[in-house]
């Protein structure tokens, strides 16, 4: 048996989205569930990308203990020193170097021959192994590289000191068949490749990134990089639910892979970067989409009704769907509330637990039936929501296909000022982010995204808000969950905002 290991790069490559940015909690957040899903690897960060990225990779570096932490750095000494100084508090720390081998990378990206890369990527696996012997090494563009050249690069750095070698299919160009004859190619004619893990990330350009994943495990890859959601550059990575649930679904084919993740953990964690990303789940996707267990056809329903395998491979429970069975309500008291906590995974101290009992018993007050979505989506609201520097204290909308829509607003400024506006626009949410604009008083605010969604269904459900900012060079997420959607839509504006202003605030420290 061969134990397949799981190396998630939501938090590197994924952030890598376009138009995802995430905050310093939000990413320590993901990692924490990543840790309980139980994968091998986090790759947190790209700490010489940015100080901010530098930040997030330390402080996941000095909580998360039971996990290894990598982060990553291009074959130079500057990258490498950065990555291992937001390392090195890290139980487990890996540094994962990379350096492109193909044909045409070489000669456009890095006016480099071949001789010159292999120089360089020794030079850097050596120079990385002084401070850990934990070290990855990428050859970028791997899948359109020579297979002849990456032999003999190999050989390189493995005896410079890598321990872990990554075959990347970075622009999703493989097919399925044709990746997997180039790991076997890789493991047979690369010496001394029984001493290291060998690693396999595949992108998702022609949609087979899971599929490309899958047969490299299967001729020899001990590794598989990916990403939750399957986001990352461009059409995204292979996805983690992907891979694992093929993993553990057809454990009849892929016998003699072993996997140990708790894949219970799935759906909460996928929520949570769909939420924290403002990339909505298309409800056909596999595994995780809100149609993944549905069956809407009658043929398939009577099929279901009389036994589940003749439609459904998996059990919608195996990945944590409608696990929670403790029923809430408008008669459920702190004590229910803190077992559904406790049953989810959550940990809160009792100021918090305070302020989600209020914004619980609110709902329930609002809400005839409150399903466990709902109250997963009120406490990630509260949880993981930046400080507010813009506080909503008041707002009043007017619209009608008569009437002006016009939107007043009132909103206190940091400790004490109060400022108030009223806007009329194209519609009440517009009106709204106008008078909100007024008062924030920040140029260069463009929205770039504006996304609405029940959290279940019925007309009392809650609204699921997400808003992108473009505000400089930067996109701000805000989320925010209310079943008043013109709240919701206030709240959420203001959380991308709040997340800007912290970031000003923080680098006016500096």
């Amino acid at each position: 048996m061969r134990k397949i290991k799981i190396f998630d790069t939501t938090l590197r490559d994924g952030e890598q989205s376009p138009g995802v940015s995430l905050t310093m909690e939000e990413k320590l957040a993901i990692a924490e569930q990543l840790s309980l899903l139980k994968v091998d690897v986090i790759e947190a960060g790209f700490p010489i990308s940015s100080s901010s990225d530098f930040e997030s990779v330390k402080n996941i570096a000095q909580k998360i203990r039971d996990v290894e932490i990598a982060a990553l750095a291009r074959a130079n000494y500057k990258d490498i020193d950065c990555a291992w100084e937001a390392l090195q508090e890290a139980e487990q720390p890996r540094i994962h170097v990379f350096i492109a081998t193909s044909p045409i990378h070489m000669k456009y990206k890095l006016q480099m021959n071949e001789e010159q890369v292999m120089e360089r990527a020794v030079e850097a696996v050596k120079y990385a192994a002084k401070y850990t012997n934990n070290v990855e090494f990428s050859a970028e563009d791997a899948s359109r590289s020579e297979l002849e050249f990456l032999y003999k690069l190999f050989e390189k750095v493995i005896e410079a000191g890598a321990s872990v070698i990554n075959v990347p299919d970075t622009v999703g160009y493989a097919i399925p068949q044709e990746f997997g004859e180039f790991i076997k190619k890789i493991k047979e004619n690369t010496r001394n490749i029984e001493k290291i893990e060998l690693s396999v990330h595949c992108h998702n350009d022609l949609g087979m990134a899971t599929a490309n994943t899958l047969i490299a495990l299967k001729e020899g890859a001990d590794q598989a990089e990916v990403a939750v959601n399957g986001i990352g550059e461009r059409a995204g990575n292979a996805a983690l639910e992907e891979v694992l649930m093929a993993l553990v679904t057809r454990k009849d084919y892929f016998e003699d892979l072993v996997v140990t993740q708790d894949i219970t953990k799935i759906l909460k964690l996928s929520n949570m970067v769909s939420q924290f990303t403002g990339m909505v789940i298309q409800p056909n996707k596999a595994i995780v989409g809100k149609n993944a267990f549905a069956h809407e056809s009658g043929i398939h329903q009577d099929g279901v009704i009389k036994e589940r395998t003749t439609y459904e491979i998996m059990k919608a429970e195996s990945i944590g769907l409608n696990s929670n069975k403790l029923i809430l309500g408008k008669h459920s008291g702190r004590h229910a509330l803190k077992e559904f906590l406790i049953s989810s995974g959550y940990t809160v101290d009792e100021q918090t637990f305070e302020k989600l009992f209020i914004k619980f018993k609110d709902l329930a007050s609002k809400k005839k039936n409150l399903n466990p979505l709902d109250v997963e989506a009120l406490i990630n609201d509260e949880l993981y929501k930046t400080e507010d520097y813009f506080k909503l204290k008041y707002l009043s909308v007017t619209t009608g296909n008569t009437t002006l829509p016009t939107a007043t607003i009132k909103i206190a400024r940091g400790e004490d000022l109060i400022e108030k506006a009223a806007c009329s626009g194209d519609g009440p949410i517009d009106a709204i982010f106008k008078a909100i604009n007024e008062i924030a008083e920040e140029e260069n605010i463009t929205l770039i995204s504006y996304k609405i969604e029940g959290v279940t269904e019925g007309t009392d459900a809650l609204g699921e808000t997400t808003v992108k900012l473009k505000i400089g060079e930067d996109v701000y997420v805000g989320h925010s969950v209310e079943t008043d959607i013109t709240q919701a839509s206030t709240l959420a504006y203001l959380n991308a905002l709040n997340k800007y202003m912290t970031k000003k605030l923080q680098t006016a420290k500096k």
